[in-house]
C-alpha cells in the first residue's frame, strides 16, 4: 500500500497537532510535531541562560547546538510520542507560556532551522509520516503529496490556548495569551528565514467554527482522495 507525506502548516493554536495525531493514529503513520522541536531548543536556550526578557545571546546558542539532542518516544499510556531533550522528558516544560514567549525568536535563527530541518527530512525518508509546523510544506517537504494550511481567528486561537493552559494548572490571563498569539503570528509571518506562508498547492482550512471531529473528517477525505490518486 502506498504511503504519503502529509504536511500540515499553520499559525499557532490552530489545532495542527490535534488533527496530525488523529491522522497518524488512524493511518498507522509516524507523527512528528516539528514545533515541539523548536520549543525544545528554546527550553535549552532558557536553561543555559542564552535568552530571557532582557537579552538573547544568539552566538552562544548557535555554538551549543551540537549539545542539543531531540527525540520522540512513544508513550503507550498517553497514546502519543513525548519530546525528550538530551534524554530528559520535557513534554510538559516545553508547553509553558514562558517557552511560547521566546520560541518565535529562537526559530528565526538560520542555524537552528538548518539543523532541525535536516533532522525532519530524515524522519520522512520512508514516507508514512504526518508532520505539522510552520514551513513543512514549503521548506521541509516541498514535494509532499498532501499539504494542509490551517488558520483561525486570533481570538479563537487564544481561547483554545488559554483553556489548554488553565486545564494544565498554569496561572495565566486571557489577555496575556491573546497578546502572545498575536505576537507569534506576526513574527512567524515576517521572519526573514522560512516565513510562515501558505504553499501554492496547499489546501486551506479555517477551523474557527468547526468541531475537532468535523476537521478530522474533512482532512481524512483529502487524504483518501490523495491515496486514491496514487493507485
Amino acid at each position: 500500500m502506498n504511503k504519503i507525506i502529509i504536511a500540515i502548516d499553520g499559525f499557532s493554536s490552530t489545532g495542527k497537532s490535534t488533527v496530525a495525531k488523529q491522522l497518524a493514529e488512524h493511518l498507522g503513520y509516524i507523527y512528528v510535531d516539528s514545533g515541539a522541536m523548536y520549543r525544545a531548543v528554546t527550553l535549552f536556550a532558557m536553561q543555559n541562560h542564552f535568552i530571557d526578557d532582557s537579552h538573547f545571546n544568539i552566538e552562544s546558542l548557535v555554538s551549543a547546538l551540537h549539545d542539543v539532542s531531540i527525540k520522540f518516544k512513544f508513550n503507550e499510556n498517553l497514546g502519543f510520542s513525548e519530546v525528550y531533550l538530551n534524554d530528559k522528558n520535557v513534554e510538559k516544560e516545553i508547553r509553558t507560556l514562558e517557552v511560547s514567549n521566546f520560541v518565535s525568536q529562537v526559530s528565526t535563527i538560520p542555524e537552528v532551522r538548518y539543523q532541525l530541518v535536516k533532522q525532519q527530512q530524515l524522519m520522512g525518508k520512508n514516507k508514512g509520516i504526518v508532520m505539522d509546523g510552520r514551513d513543512i510544506g514549503t521548506v521541509v517537504f516541498p514535494d509532499a503529496e498532501l499539504k494542509i494550511f490551517m488558520t483561525a481567528s486570533a481570538e479563537t486561537k487564544a481561547k483554545r490556548r488559554y483553556q489548554e493552559l488553565i486545564a494544565r494548572g498554569d496561572q495565566v490571563e486571557y489577555k496575556e495569551v491573546l497578546k502572545n498569539v498575536q505576537e507569534r503570528d506576526f513574527i512567524d509571518s515576517h521572519r526573514a528565514d522560512s516565513p510562515l506562508i501558505k504553499a501554492q498547492d496547499a489546501i486551506e482550512i479555517d477551523n474557527s467554527n468547526i468541531t475537532i471531529q468535523e476537521q478530522f473528517d474533512k482532512i481524512l477525505k483529502l487524504v483518501n482522495k490523495t491515496l486514491e490518486g496514487l493507485k
